[in-house]
């Protein structure tokens, strides 16, 4: 029988997996904004994982009627705001916003759960918490300011960041949203079902991007990066974060999403050849000890 404390492990490994492939999503959808149309990407994407959801999700889903039917109206609402809203906006303000501007932004999903619990969902926040908080987001401004503080004065905010904010917005709510869903509802059958869902809202969207002639050129570049999307950062990243808003809760959960700028800074040093220096370890080292200490906080 699995301990609690083990249990927890997974799920910290689990969240830390999830926020690592979907940095790579962020930085995929910026390297390819100007050769995939942004609504092409979010419903190619979401077409894949279907078809891989749909054999492995669909029994557990039937069989399972009974426990997810009562809270539908919930389960369109993830759908709308986790699927459809959040990579759609995403996919669409990397057409405009940098790359600085679009991790800054994302940093801030951990905080708007926090406040938005707290404010709305009756959420407790202890003082561990709120320092976690405030340790890993000052890695976070570490990094995207490169080590010089007066570069975040310089940031401006264009339609493209206003869309990367709704967007994370969309998943703040959507993390505090799953609360509600039974534990014991099976995560791959609800992914599959909120996949669904999602997809037919992204739908006809993708199909007016289409009739304006913004069409994907089939070449491998193009297939191999709807082969990323479709699977790492969509199959497994969302039902590795479902499992883990199950096990640790919504803030614990969300506390995790500070990786994915630390994650980016590596992945562009791996796959673009851009340097590490010092802010960068530094403000890994921030980053990491703030979801530890959100780990030990919200455990006491």
């Amino acid at each position: 029988m699995t301990s609690p404390r083990s249990s927890n492990t997974i799920a910290y490994c689990l969240l830390t997996l999830a926020a690592l492939f979907w940095a790579g999503n962020f930085v995929l959808g910026r390297a390819v904004h100007a050769s995939i149309p942004p609504l092409t990407l979010s419903f190619g994407r979401w077409l894949i994982a279907l078809c891989i959801l749909l054999p492995l999700g669909l029994k557990p889903l039937l069989a399972q009627r009974a426990l997810w039917q009562p809270h539908w109206r919930r389960i369109i609402l993830l759908a709308l705001l986790g699927i459809a809203a959040f990579n759609s906006l995403v996919y669409l303000g990397l057409q405009s916003t940098s790359a600085t501007n679009g991790v800054l932004l994302n940093s801030f999903i951990p905080i708007l759960i926090v406040l938005l619990g707290a404010l709305f969902f009756r959420m407790p926040l202890n003082r561990g918490q709120l320092l976690a908080v405030l340790l890993s987001f000052s890695g976070v401004l570490l990094l995207v300011a490169h080590g010089e503080p007066a570069r975040l004065l310089a940031l401006d905010i264009n339609q493209g960041d206003a869309l990367v904010f709704a967007a994370m917005l969309a998943w703040a709510l959507y993390t505090l949203l799953l609360r509600g869903l039974p534990a014991e509802l099976d995560r791959l059958g609800l992914l599959t079902l909120l996949v669904a869902i999602g997809l037919l809202a992204i739908l006809p969207l993708f199909l007016l991007e289409y009739a304006q002639g913004r069409r994907a050129v089939p070449t491998l570049s193009t297939l191999a990066s709807f082969a990323y999307v479709g699977t790492l950062p969509s199959v497994l990243a969302y039902y590795f974060y479902n499992l883990g808003v199950a096990r640790v809760g919504a803030a614990r959960a969300g506390s995790f999403i500070h990786l994915m700028p630390a994650f980016g800074a590596v992945l562009s040093m791996l796959l673009l050849g851009e340097a590490i220096h010092g802010y960068h370890l530094l403000g890994i080292a921030a980053i990491l000890g703030g979801v530890l200490l959100s780990a030990r906080s919200a455990g006491r």
